[in-house]
């Protein structure tokens, strides 16, 4: 079936800017970019909306162009870390030295957090610092000297910390100094406590969604505005900076999405990990075309692999992204690892697009939100078995089957979802009220 997009409804229930009744001073520390996925894009959004809720922000992080993020009017600040940047999987970093930080030395991770913590100060006194992953975001807001929360993404746990007993130890130590330790799902919070050991003053709040910029658009809207903010890309030739979308992208959208064929669309990591091939694989025999956003290690293999009617578009940020959902019948998250929260499975949600999601760690708590709200017989069209390609390939046939009538119901539920549990406003504004 074609994707007939859906409209906001008269009746939606929607969210507004929470205006403060007063302004609180907050330190955001978060040690990488603000632009890709996952922790970069947390910190982008919940720096937005405390700044548009009205308090002051100031937030310290590695991204070369700040200017290029929607922060709301906060201020950025990138602190010369004057030595290599501490990372959990092996990326490249503009005019900076990635290290796993595992290889780090002892003086080398005391070095960062002083500079980092360093930084901090000079801004202080704040009402609030909070610090993204537990390490290297614990060390650093110990080490202001300043009360501090600490955000636990779950990257650093997996990636970093679970083979680690010394780096778990330090991150239990640098958290028992923490207000409180903020989790965004129920797995995660299995997971730091598997880790690091008993932790006090774990609190669950889920990142957000950007609702008004995720939603639902008409297909022939949609398709223009794609087009056009790909049309804005910088030159990227022979698409040698994989962080960039791939040159000709505008014209390659167009064609590629010029009817309403049926779509799926999957956008993150291009890792084994975040389960590509899985996707791949369960879309060859379906009458259906698939969109493969993002870049990674693993994408030559994925394309060599790839089925027809699938394009690459290399990286694409949140301007392409809310246009490119509103045009697909489906967006499926199919990793294979552990995730703290479904992110990009929200965000589809609000974009009024059905995600499809594996069954485990933080993906299952969305899609079981979504499973309640969705009439009985729909409900497991939110979920496959993790790593079960037939029943991916069952799970999206039978969506790609619904009727529009039965899409268009689905989406608005999903929407509707997003708005009650996952609108950064209250996400915003929840994360504050931790620190009374």
């Amino acid at each position: 079936m074609a994707r007939t997009a859906i409209e906001p409804s008269c009746c939606e229930r929607r969210w507004e800017p929470r205006l403060a009744w007063s302004t609180v001073r907050i330190l955001l520390w978060h040690g990488y970019l603000l632009t890709g996925t996952g922790s970069n894009v947390y910190t982008r959004a919940l720096a937005r909306a405390w700044a548009l809720n009205g308090h002051d922000v100031t937030v310290f992080c590695q991204d070369p162009h700040p200017e290029l993020a929607d922060l709301g009017g906060a201020t950025v600040v990138r602190p010369d870390i004057d030595g290599p940047l501490p990372v959990f999987v092996l990326d490249r970093y503009e005019g900076l030295e990635a290290k796993l930080l595992g290889d780090f030395t002892p003086a080398e991770r005391e070095h960062y957090v002083a500079v980092n913590a360093a930084a901090l100060r000079e801004h202080l006194p704040a009402d609030l610092v909070f610090t993204n992953h537990v390490l290297m975001g614990g060390p650093v807001g110990a080490a202001t000297g300043a009360p501090y929360l600490v955000k636990a993404h779950g990257s650093e746990l997996e990636y970093a910390m679970r083979a680690r007993p010394d780096l778990a130890a330090w991150g239990r130590e640098t958290l028992a100094g923490a207000g409180a330790t903020v989790v965004g799902s129920t797995h995660i919070a299995r997971v730091l406590t598997e880790i690091c050991g008993p932790v006090d003053r774990i609190r669950e709040v889920p990142p957000g969604v950007d609702v008004d910029q995720w939603r639902p658009q008409s297909r022939d809207a949609a398709l223009a505005a794609l087009i056009e903010q790909a049309g804005l890309d910088p030159a990227n030739p022979d698409n040698r900076n994989e962080r960039l979308p791939d040159e000709g992208n505008a014209e390659r959208l167009a064609e590629f999405l010029a009817d309403d064929y049926p779509t799926v669309v999957y956008f993150g990591k291009l890792s084994r990990n975040k389960g590509v091939h899985l996707l791949l694989e369960a879309v060859s025999g379906l009458d259906v075309r698939t969109v493969i956003v993002g870049f990674g290690e693993d994408r030559a293999a994925f394309e060599a692999s790839a089925p027809r009617r699938t394009l690459f578009t290399g990286a694409l940020d949140h301007r392409h992204l809310v246009h490119l959902l509103p045009l697909a019948n489906a967006s499926v998250v199919p990793s294979v690892f552990p995730e703290a929260f479904g992110m990009v499975a929200a965000e589809a949600a609000s974009a009024g697009t059905p995600p499809l999601v594996a069954n485990h760690s933080g993906l299952a708590e969305v899609a079981g939100k979504l499973a309640a709200a969705y009439p009985p017989e729909y409900a497991h069209l939110t979920s496959f078995h993790s790593g079960d390609v037939a029943d991916l390939h069952g799970k999206l046939k039978a969506l790609l089957q619904l009727s529009d009538a039965e899409r268009t119901e689905l989406g608005r539920i999903a929407r509707q979802v997003a708005i009650d549990e996952w609108s950064w406003s209250t996400v915003a504004e929840s994360l504050l009220a931790i620190r009374a």
